[in-house]
């Protein structure tokens, strides 16, 4: 039986037998004839294609499909097409790879065949993406497809899904039920968000502090409300419920807030359904969690979302349960000690994607080199935006390390106090050993009797009454850090006689419903004033631009806990210069404290996740309980 080869409509080369039936021979059998002389093709003779279709040139060479991942034009689509390598020429082929078995192909009149598997491959690769077609893909299927990390994709989405030269114009955008004006910068950030809810994805706004991730998310929320897709909850930690309340008042003041919390909320979720947004507490999304889930939620938001960085923390596990269409988690440190905190916070936005933490544990280890290889894979839903780098019109802020000497007579206590600790716990020592080391470099008062009521005559405390001598000298006012109530007490005595202005502070054993009224008193004073706060009780989330001097009196381990601590002065709204100081004793547990925060912002600079670095470790407390002021 004779054949005759032919084009067929597919572009495809086939043969055709007596009866014009269409056989589709392989790249192989077309080899054979047409470079080895084989004249049949299963059973059919058949003579070199080339000698019949004389306008197609025959190439031994194969040429090898990549999947091309690309941006639209529109910002909020994604499209897939297949790309082929011609003489390492790229050149853009419509071919789609996953509706026939075909392993060859012509292009611009050669036949090439594809290396051997390839169809195979490519099949497997957007099987495991869930994509059944080319054209549109969604950012989940684009996140699939990524993560496979594998050479047959070649991904020209460099930042998803910003068009930078579109947003930092300064065109307004029209919000629906938003008041407030957004900067170009946060402009971009918004369309971010809208294009992930859209999607009905997750996301992680990492912006640093000072930048107005509050308005971004109110401005998304606000935009879905128009939608009428139920509503919305934001989770916070329980100190910055009421600013939340009053920052939706500020911005979507038409909207319907209800706060959850306290011993007058509502326990029936039909009362949810008459306002657009619920704003409570991680706490409370645990107490009241059977409560909460039985709503189906728009966008479920977490601030402060370092919150919840243990993944076995009840917090944690309770509010991933939680049925909703979108997911937002608010942070300026998405890592605060170690990467698993970074997968914590992407198994709530987007469950599965970086597999369980098991996996994740075994493939990212907490080093530089984890980090940069992590990047790649967050980046298409991690938003972080620094103060340098957006906000020009943020005034200058200024960083002064003060690194303080202990007096000889000081320096004897500090050591005998060392070695004492060093003798009672011996290898087992930990952070909690440490403590009173730290509360001698904060204050010998603290720690030791003395026959002086003068606190000033410590080094230390010397330097920080220089420092707010001027200061008040300016007719500034200053926001003063410490870790330990015995101190805020000491600095509230001492600091209200000896300058006569206003003194107060802000630690755990201030309810949280008169913080607000206290800051709101310091801001209004005309003239110097002081505020001594706890970093971990109001160093996050509160607005305290009146001051434009922080001094963070001693040293926490972890730089997220200081950097949060700083911007509350230095943010968005700040008018004038901000000037940040760190006060530190050297040849102590302090010169520790300082180094490990250098170190750990050395590491957060090696990829834009925000890592600030490794736990504690054994190491670091061997360390500090060698340091002495004495060698």
């Amino acid at each position: 039986m004779q054949g005759r080869w032919h084009l067929n409509d597919s572009k495809t080369l086939v043969v055709l037998d007596e009866s014009g039936n269409e056989i589709v021979p392989s790249a192989e059998e077309i080899f054979l004839v047409e470079f080895r002389s084989k004249g049949e093709i299963r059973n059919i003779s058949v003579s070199k294609p080339s000698d019949e279709i004389d306008w197609i040139t025959f190439s031994k060479y194969p040429v090898n499909f990549k999947v091309l991942l690309s941006p639209n034009k529109d910002i909020n689509n994604f499209f897939l097409i297949v790309n082929t390598i011609v003489e390492k020429n790229e050149e853009l082929i419509e071919f789609d790879i996953l509706d026939t078995s075909i392993d060859h192909i012509i292009i611009n009149s050669t036949w090439h065949p594809l290396v051997k598997g390839i169809t195979e491959e490519i099949r497997k690769i957007m099987k495991e993406a869930e994509i059944e077609s080319l054209g549109r893909i969604s950012l989940k299927q684009y996140l699939n497809i990524k993560k496979q990390n594998t050479p047959f994709v070649i991904d020209k989405v460099e930042e998803i899904p910003i068009d930078k030269e579109k947003y930092i114009s300064n065109t307004e955008i029209n919000i629906p039920f938003f008041v407030g004006k957004l900067y170009s910068y946060q402009n971009q950030g918004y369309r971010w968000l809208k294009m992930i809810v859209n999607e009905k994805a997750g996301c992680i706004l990492a912006d640093e502090m000072g930048l107005g991730k509050t308005a971004q998310i109110i401005a998304v929320i606000s935009s879905e409300c128009k939608k009428e897709k139920g509503p919305s909850l934001v989770v916070a930690p329980v100190s910055l419920l009421e600013n939340w309340r009053r920052e939706f008042i500020k911005f979507a003041p038409s909207l319907k807030v209800l706060v959850h919390q306290g011993n007058n909320r509502t326990g029936f979720y039909k009362e949810f359904y008459k306002f657009n947004i619920i704003i409570t507490s991680y706490e409370t999304v645990l107490r009241d969690n059977s409560l909460i889930k039985m709503l189906d939620w728009n966008i479920v938001v977490a601030d402060e979302a370092q919150a919840i960085k243990n993944p076995f923390a009840k917090r944690t596990l309770a509010l991933k349960q939680l049925d909703r269409k979108s997911s937002i988690a608010v942070t300026g440190t998405p890592v605060e000690n170690r990467l698993i905190d970074l997968w914590s916070l992407t198994d709530f936005v987007f469950p599965g994607y970086l597999g369980d933490k098991k996996q994740f544990e075994e493939e990212f280890t907490d080093e530089v080199e984890s980090a940069e290889r992590l990047e790649p894979l967050i980046s298409p839903i991690l938003l972080r935006r620094r103060v340098k780098d957006v906000a020009a019109d943020l005034p200058k802020r200024i960083d002064i390390p003060q690194a303080i000497k202990f007096s000889p007579e000081e320096a004897k206590l500090y050591e005998d106090l060392r070695l004492d600790i060093m003798e009672e716990y011996g290898k087992n020592a930990s952070l909690v050993s440490l403590i009173k080391l730290r509360m001698f470099c904060t204050h010998p008062f603290l720690q030791v009797s003395s026959q002086s009521n003068d606190p000033s005559l410590y080094s230390k405390y010397m330097r920080l009454i220089e420092i707010i001598e001027e200061i008040i000298l300016n007719k500034e006012k200053v926001i003063i850090f410490t870790s330990f109530s015995q101190m805020s007490d000491l600095l509230m005595h001492d600091l209200s006689n000896r300058f006569k202005i206003h003194c107060d502070f802000i630690d755990g054993r201030v309810d949280v419903s008169e913080r607000q009224l206290r800051i709101d008193k310091f801001s209004e004073i005309i003239g110097s004033a002081i505020l001594i706060l706890n970093p971990r009780a109001a160093g996050a989330g509160l607005n305290i631009t009146a001051a434009n001097h922080v001094i963070h009196y001693n040293l926490e381990w972890n730089p997220a806990i200081e950097d949060q601590a700083s911007a509350r002065a230095y943010r968005k709204g700040q008018t004038r210069p901000v000037t940040v100081y760190r006060l530190f004793c050297i040849d102590t547990v302090e010169e520790v404290i300082n180094e490990r925060l250098e170190r750990k912002r050395e590491l957060s600079e090696a990829a834009i996740i925000g890592t600030d670095g490794i736990s504690i470790n054994s190491a670091d407390i061997v360390e500090a309980l060698l340091k002495s002021p004495l060698k």
